[in-house]
């Protein structure tokens, strides 16, 4: 059961899913060659240049700027390239779209966090307003509404990347996040299957520790 969020069409755990989802550990944790293994590995896969661009893109959300540019650099080195994706609007698309960013901010947060969602608010709120400020309008609004990649596998590359990065609580919250957008159970245990090989052994176990007490509530 998830915690009141409507499931959208069923998402299938197959190979480009399953190789986006490494991908994203291996940003998160991994060095710069174990980027190019996962970036190898999507292209085998045969996972869209698009879905791969917008992992790229919201990665500096959960690992940080210099993560996110290595990614983004080694990304560009690839044949491939997503040079058809490459093109942004710029700085000054901020005062133009920041209320539509903020709307959807909202909406998206609300799905992902669903009951918890105006406690969210209000704990980022204690912790500093402008931060909340950033979450919904730049996290939530500008990258994770973006519709190139859905909700429901943004969620699972979140799910990896806290993993790798050993970012628990956070984990938590995202676990529960991928079942409110209507992720099956059985495709968020397989995308933690899916990241052996990928994180310290000893991480990856506490993370599926930890989904096992998560399916249980």
């Amino acid at each position: 059961m998830t915690d009141g969020a409507a499931p959208p069409a069923s998402l299938t755990f197959d190979s480009p899913t399953r190789a986006l989802v490494r991908l994203a550990a291996r940003i998160a944790g991994g060095s710069e060659q174990d980027v190019r293994d996962g970036l190898r590995e999507v292209s085998s896969a045969g996972t869209p240049d698009g879905w791969v661009e917008e992992l790229v893109l919201q990665s500096y959300l959960f690992c940080g700027f210099p993560r996110a540019l290595n990614a983004a650099r080694e990304w560009r080195r690839t044949p491939r390239q997503g040079q058809g994706q490459g093109a942004g609007r710029g700085a000054g698309a901020w005062d133009r779209d920041y209320d539509r960013w903020q709307a959807e901010g909202e909406a998206t947060c609300a799905k992902v966090y669903g009951r918890f969602y105006s406690k969210l608010r209000q704990n980022i709120v204690a912790l500093h307003p402008e931060l909340d400020a950033w979450m919904i309008v730049e996290g939530y609004g500008k990258v994770l509404s973006r519709p190139a990649l859905d909700l429901g596998r943004r969620e699972l590359c979140i799910v990896a990347a806290c993993v790798a990065s050993g970012q628990d609580r956070q984990l938590h919250s995202h676990l529960h996040g991928a079942r409110n957008v209507g992720v099956a159970d059985d495709v968020i245990g397989a995308s933690l299957d899916a990241l052996e090989g990928t994180v310290n052994p000893a991480v990856l176990a506490r993370a599926v520790a930890l989904w096992a007490k998560v399916r249980a509530q």
